[in-house]
């Protein structure tokens, strides 16, 4: 796709101010990295505090009497008893069971939700709860609007300065601040595994604030390299290549965004094939596999036994610098979902040593305030 047919953000000319490097990504012009480059982008978010353009992810609001009970027939998820000014994290499944997208749910008031989708997906998405709730809800998709992360255990210091009481804020919340006298709507959350801030703003309004965020002390920019190794190493899924419309939310090893009264209730897409996976374990699992040497697997990549059978693939994999080797993960037979368990991964033809991890790889930094 040439750069012309691209998309771009509100923040696409700061960043080739920057010096970024662009690539395309979702139908969007955006950065890939910056000039301290993907290693050194990572170890900052992990030591300081780093800034994210996530203003190709879709924002949406849904309104209506009760839309968490709305939004119910669509996700798994309990949404009818997420407090106000709570946020959680959800999918929405198909008839069979698999994921069509991941999303943040925060619940504004009883009546309003503010949703969060994945860039690639939420064309697809607004069209899907737009035909499910027509003339039950409201959907309004905030195209309006910029999204910038704001991770790192920094970020907590750098957002008490620009948005006082924000830095109390508790993990998975939401609330409305004036950031750098901006007004914004703040969730604590972010998908590196470190503390963090995801911030919506104004497109009018989004490079102000982007400056007032990179002036402040210990933050830079960082790009899509780091944003994947940063969520790869705390074990994060990314759609459409760790989760997908043929795995369900079990295989993934997301049984903990099902609680105990969607569970036994169902109601949601899929929910019978669910409901018997979880009481009767799925036939595949996702893994952390460990690469025993140096060499780090990538997407695709075959995983065997230690005889050379097949079981399945490496979904996501790269070198993770905090790590400090190759990191991925993967699908396997549940009977090999065993942490130490040894398996083959045929990397440019040569079958290589590896073992199935433990995830996260990096323990997750959430404040827990």
């Amino acid at each position: 796709m040439s750069d012309t047919a691209l998309l771009t953000t509100p923040l696409d000319a700061l960043h080739r101010e920057l010096g970024a490097k662009m690539v395309a990504f979702a139908g969007y012009a955006m950065p890939v990295q910056y000039p301290l480059g993907v290693l050194g982008e990572h170890l900052h978010t992990r030591k300081s505090a780093g800034l994210f353009d996530v203003s190709h992810m879709g924002q949406v609001t849904i309104e209506a009497d009760d839309p968490a009970a709305l939004l119910e027939t669509l996700v798994p998820g309990d949404v009818q008893g997420l407090a106000v000014g709570r946020t959680r994290y959800s999918v929405f499944t198909n008839d069979a069971g698999g994921i069509l997208d991941d999303l943040m749910i925060s619940k504004l008031s009883p009546t309003k939700l503010f949703l969060v989708v994945n860039a690639a997906c939420k064309d697809a998405d607004f069209a899907h709860m737009a035909a499910a709730l027509a003339g039950k809800a409201t959907v309004t998709r905030l195209d309006g609007r910029a999204l910038m992360a704001l991770q790192g255990p920094k970020a907590a210091a750098v957002m008490a300065k620009l948005a006082p009481g924000a830095e109390a804020q508790g993990f998975m919340s939401i609330a409305e601040y004036a950031v750098a006298g901006i007004p914004c709507l703040v969730t604590r959350s972010g998908y590196t595994g470190e503390d963090g801030f995801e911030i919506s703003v104004a497109n009018a309004e989004a490079e102000k604030l982007a400056r007032a965020l990179l002036a402040a002390e210990g933050v830079a920019p960082i790009g899509l390299g780091a944003r994947d190794s940063l969520r790869l190493e705390a074990g994060l899924c990314l759609y459409g290549s760790d989760i997908d419309t043929a795995t369900t939310p079990v295989e993934a090893r997301l049984n903990w965004i099902i609680g105990k009264r969607r569970r036994e209730q169902g109601g949601f897409p899929g929910a019978a094939i669910i409901q018997k996976q979880l009481a009767e374990g799925a036939p595949r699992l996702r893994v952390g596999i460990k690469p025993d040497g140096r060499a780090p697997a990538r997407a695709h990549t075959q995983i065997t036994d230690v005889d050379g059978t097949p079981l399945g693939e490496i979904t996501s994999g790269g070198f993770g610098p905090s790590a400090d080797g190759p990191v991925a993960m993967g699908y396997v037979p549940a009977g090999f979902a065993v942490p130490g368990m040894p398996v083959k991964l045929v990397v440019r033809g040569k079958a290589l040593d590896a073992h199935v991890a433990l995830l996260p790889f990096v323990p997750h930094s959430y404040h827990k305030g």
